[in-house]
Formats: C-alpha cells, sequence, structure tokens
C-alpha cells in the first residue's frame, strides 16, 4: 500500500471516529470518549505517517 494511501485512510478513519463521538456524546459518553481516543490516535498516526 502506498504511504500517501495510508495517510488518507488513516484521516479518513480519524473523521468518522470523531464524527460518531461527536453524534454520541449527549446520548453515550462513555462510548463518545472512546471514540474520541480513537480518532485522536488515528489523526496523530496519520501525522507521524507523513513525517516519516
Amino acid at each position: 500500500m502506498s504511504s500517501d494511501v495510508t495517510v488518507i485512510v488513516l484521516l479518513a478513519l480519524a473523521g468518522f471516529l470523531l464524527g460518531g463521538a461527536y453524534s454520541l456524546f449527549k446520548t453515550s459518553r462513555p462510548l463518545a470518549i472512546g471514540l474520541i481516543v480513537c480518532g485522536v490516535l488515528a489523526a496523530v498516526g496519520a501525522v507521524l505517517w507523513m513525517t516519516n
């Protein structure tokens, strides 16, 4: 898999997870917090992959 494709997939995953966290925040805070953590980890992974 190309490096550019990996970064795009990780950023898309981060956006998907953070969007899900936003929509769940009022109904299920523990799940939303878990999604926020996973989204941030995916975004950090994408940034680190770009700088490598």
